[in-house]
């Protein structure tokens, strides 16, 4: 339970530092630009999605299998567009849906739209991106089930003598 806290502190910081890369990028090109809202929004995101990318494999999977980086690279793209549409999809319903395009209102659901779309961008690329090397799994819960047994039951098995716990044979 540990390491899933430490996981969620490096997720949110590299995610927090993503979501100003977001919204400065998007409140940028929205005054700078004649693009609409919500094109202005996906290049915002786009760029925050390569920034949350070098942060995730860097940062906080570093520790994570890296032998399949093409496919890494694809899911999390895949799963990254799914959050790019989950994130613009709120933006756009709220602008040319119910007509809330202030610059205040688009902000606030730009915001809104981020944590919605960091929900499942937060699910998938630590189910599906950035797994765990399966040796360390099994390590650990190796560990773990002989730190349960404790030393009494570890005495009881290696004596090779051909008896179980039990002290009957195994034959």
């Amino acid at each position: 339970m540990e390491q899933l806290w430490r996981e969620v502190i490096k997720f949110g910081a590299v995610g927090g530092a993503g979501l100003l890369v977001n919204l400065a990028v998007f409140n940028l090109v929205r005054e700078t630009t004649e693009l609409p809202v919500v094109r202005a929004s996906v290049i915002a995101t786009i760029v925050a999605i390569v920034f949350n990318y070098i942060g995730f494999r860097y940062f906080t999977y570093r520790d994570r299998d890296k032998s399949g980086q093409t496919r890494e690279m694809g899911l999390f793209l895949l799963f990254s567009a799914v959050g790019l549409v989950i994130e613009n999809g709120i933006l756009y319903a709220a602008t040319y849906g119910f007509g809330w395009d202030s610059p205040l209102q688009s902000n606030f659901f730009k915001f809104f739209g981020i944590g919605v779309a960091t929900l499942f961008r937060f699910w998938s690329y630590r189910t599906w991106v950035f797994r765990t090397v399966p040796a360390e799994a099994t390590v650990a819960a190796a560990e773990r089930f002989l730190e349960e047994r404790g030393p009494r039951d570890a005495g009881a098995t290696g004596t090779g003598s051909g008896t179980g716990a039990s002290g009957r044979g195994t034959r």
